[in-house]
């Protein structure tokens, strides 16, 4: 995997209706069994419906996000006052007790005639106990997100890159269906804010900054590790096998891992694996079925159209596609990817 030295450019658009001052963070409330009904309880905005941050609130990004049908997410995080983070090459920054990782999932719209939408705003608080997770669904005044154990349903449309209305029944998960994805030996943890996955710009109230650089000047963490950055895996400049390895960790990797919910099928997906087999290359599955399109192989190298991988990804079939929660859509452009990727293989 190349290092990359040059962040990329990244701005937090905040959506533009009226105005909504919160008083602050509400600490109390962070480690206290009580889980409030509504988001504004813990005042992590100013400003509700424009995702306007609290002073102790700070916005974030990744280099390569996950896809959820082509929403945009909208990332703050609240670090309790004098306190740091830890840190372990090639993992999760490790968030000290108090801590919140704040995830609003909307369409923006920003190129086309539709309205933004706030769709649902997942928390992941670092309890006593560990972490733990919850979500919100947004109302359709788009002023507050209410509770939600069972999950959501919110058929709605957006507007794609080339300025197209795209109809999706975007699916909020429940409660346990979080666990698909942040459960790694058996314990929650967040899959995102790692060093390597964080080296670019981001927008903050004042000042655009690199958001390493950002965080070691609040006092969170250091200014340099010995880390391999990855850029966006949208991003054509960057080599083709580097581009699919950040695909794969961020969609896949999470999963596809030893401890991780798919670790019995020896498909590891993430960044630091190196083993070829266990990457897929020639790998029969350990359960054959359907699923498998009677495709011997996860990947074939040469033949996207003969790889298990690429069979599953296109699909929407919800006995067969990966991932197999998440998503309505395909994801064209990541396919079109992993496609070049095992053709060149």
């Amino acid at each position: 995997m190349r290092i990359f030295k040059k962040p990329l450019l990244h701005t937090i658009i905040f959506l533009s209706f009226s105005i909504q001052v919160n008083a602050g963070v509400n600490q109390d409330l962070i480690l206290s069994e009580t889980i409030p009904q509504q988001l504004s309880a813990y005042g992590f905005f100013k400003d509700m419906t424009n995702q306007i941050p609290a002073e102790n609130v700070h916005p974030y990004s990744l280099s390569s996000p996950l896809f959820s049908d082509y929403s945009d997410k909208l990332r703050f995080v609240y670090i309790p006052e004098g306190k740091k983070l830890g840190y372990e090459k090639d993992k999760v920054f490790l968030f000290p007790v108090g801590s919140i990782l704040i995830k609003t999932f909307a369409y923006l719209n920003t190129n086309g005639s539709l309205n933004p939408q706030l769709l649902e705003t997942r928390l992941l608080i670092h309890a006593n106990s560990g972490w733990k997770t919850i979500s919100y669904i947004w109302n359709k005044e788009q002023t507050d997100a209410k509770r939600t154990i069972a999950g959501a349903t919110i058929p709605t449309s957006f507007v794609n890159s080339e300025g197209e209305i795209v109809d999706v029944r975007y699916r909020a998960p429940n409660q346990n269906q979080c666990k698909e994805c942040h459960q790694i030996n058996k314990a929650i943890i967040p899959l995102g804010p790692k060093v390597r996955n964080m080296n670019k710009l981001v927008q903050y109230k004042n000042n655009e900054m690199n958001q390493i650089l950002y965080w070691a000047a609040q006092g969170w963490i250091d200014q340099s590790y010995d880390e391999n950055y990855i850029q966006s895996y949208l991003n054509e400049d960057v080599l083709l096998e580097d581009r699919a390895r950040a695909y794969l960790d961020i969609n896949c990797g999470h999963c596809h891992i030893p401890g991780g919910s798919a670790d019995t099928t020896g498909l590891y997906l993430n960044l630091t694996e190196n083993s070829k087999e266990k990457l897929g290359i020639f790998k029969k599955p350990v359960a054959a079925g359907r699923a498998s399109g009677n495709l011997r192989y996860s990947i074939v190298p040469g033949h996207a159209d003969e790889s298990i991988l690429l069979y599953r990804m296109l699909s929407l079939d919800p006995g067969i596609m990966m991932p197999e929660s998440g998503r309505a859509l395909s994801d064209a452009e990541g396919i079109l990817l992993i496609e070049k990727w095992i053709n060149q293989l």
